[in-house]
């Protein structure tokens, strides 16, 4: 894996465990991991499998989903929309999250 693919998956997970109020040990004893172990994994410095990724996620309030290649622009489009225009009619308004 990139080098900096691995410091954005850190750099997303540091953003869900500072907003959940977590310290970066109790991010690890959620996920069975070591505290080094996961420093490692925040800032980038080391991959992590599969099962480990998913159990850091789930212990900071995320949720891994795989989706195809192809549909990837339409679902960022659907997280990020550009402008109010773009926004699904069934999505929460910026002040309702």
């Amino acid at each position: 894996m990139e080098d900096r693919t691995l410091k954005e998956i850190g750099d997303h997970l540091r953003r869900a465990r500072q907003a959940a109020r977590l310290t970066q040990e109790q991010v690890a004893d959620l996920a069975g991991i070591s505290r080094p172990r996961y420093r490692d994994i925040e800032t980038g410095a080391a991959a992590a499998r599969a099962t480990t990724l998913i159990n850091i996620a789930r212990a900071v309030g995320l949720e891994m989903m795989l989706v195809p290649q192809a549909m990837a622009p339409a679902v960022a489009a659907l997280l990020h929309p550009e402008t109010e225009d773009d926004r699904p009619a069934f999505s929460p308004q910026p002040e309702e999250r």
